[in-house]
């Protein structure tokens, strides 16, 4: 029988008016500690995203995402968080913030399948 992983994952959000504190989900964190397993992606609907009044640089939007991969993966361009073990690193991205890029709170379960776990998490949640 094959082993279930406990995981946790977070949405990640974009709020391009914070005030309003409206949102449409863009990403995923999925970790699992036991599994030593840390993993993210983002997709930007532009659709969705043109429907909100406020202006923001989508560039400067995209680096910022684009972090959340660096960190997860430990890639140096992530900064001195990517150094930090898995869990460190999910508590950090996942940490509450009042800015225009935020994730929700952490969510669990137990999966055999990680990948596909996020995989679907990510169709059901930000496509």
């Amino acid at each position: 029988m094959p082993e279930k992983h406990l995981y946790e994952y977070a949405v990640i959000r974009v709020v391009p008016c914070v005030e309003r504190e409206e949102f449409i989900n863009v990403g995923i964190i999925l970790f699992s500690k036991e599994a030593r397993y840390i993993r993210s992606a983002y997709y930007i609907n532009e659709k969705k995203l043109a429907m909100f009044p406020c202006e923001f640089d989508r560039d400067s939007l995209c680096c910022h995402l684009h972090v959340f991969e660096k960190v997860c993966s430990g890639e140096k361009g992530g900064g001195p968080i990517a150094a930090l073990d898995i869990p460190e690193r999910f508590r950090w991205l996942t940490a509450v913030r009042s800015t225009i890029v935020q994730t929700s709170r952490p969510h669990s379960g137990f999966t055999t399948d990680l990948d596909c776990t996020f995989d679907r998490l990510f169709s059901e949640l930000v496509l």
